[in-house]
């Protein structure tokens, strides 16, 4: 982007299913899910700039949920980002560039697709001193449920997103 700022997209997976005998990392999504992954899919379309590159849990219904919003932006599949912290994400995030390369050169804006409480506790933590007070963060601790996306803007490279280093601008549930 001409003006420096990158968005970066924080998108919990949608609703899942429990069917029996299924391990977490395999759960696919259940009916709601997969009309709510369109749904997201929809509302990032219309309501943020495209998405040039993703980071993806390996999780079955992360995967899925990436699938059904038809975002065809380059993608990669990363293990570390099923059962994570917030750091361990920040690190991904800040390998961003170098992740992809040629495909998506240093992307504007990025989509990170994982689980809670890891989304909502990123989300925060990158949130600066005034978006932390403020009444998306507000939303966001109050609850981050399936199909949820937060969204934040910072003017720094990805290999220098840090805690308190992005504004909170957004929070949308889409049902």
């Amino acid at each position: 982007m001409s003006d420096g700022h990158r968005t970066l997209l924080l998108l919990r997976h949608a609703k899942s299913g429990y069917p029996s005998g299924v391990a977490d990392h395999q759960r696919p999504l259940a009916e709601r899910g997969i009309r709510e992954a369109a749904l997201v899919g929809d509302w990032l379309r219309t309501s943020v700039s495209p998405v040039d590159a993703v980071l993806c849990s390996t999780a079955t219904r992360t995967r899925q949920t990436l699938e059904r919003t038809g975002i065809g932006a380059p993608v990669q599949y990363v293990d570390r980002i099923y059962e994570s912290t917030p750091g361990i994400v920040i690190d991904e995030i800040n390998g961003v560039a170098e992740r992809f390369g040629d495909a998506a050169g240093d992307p504007t804006t990025l989509l990170v697709v994982g689980h809670e409480p890891v989304m909502s506790g990123l989300a925060l933590g990158l949130a600066d001193e005034t978006s932390s007070k403020g009444p998306v963060a507000a939303a966001i601790l109050e609850k981050f449920p399936t199909s949820a996306v937060a969204v934040l803007r910072t003017d720094r490279p990805w290999a220098e997103l840090e805690l308190g280093s992005a504004e909170l601008v957004d929070f949308h549930i889409s049902r």
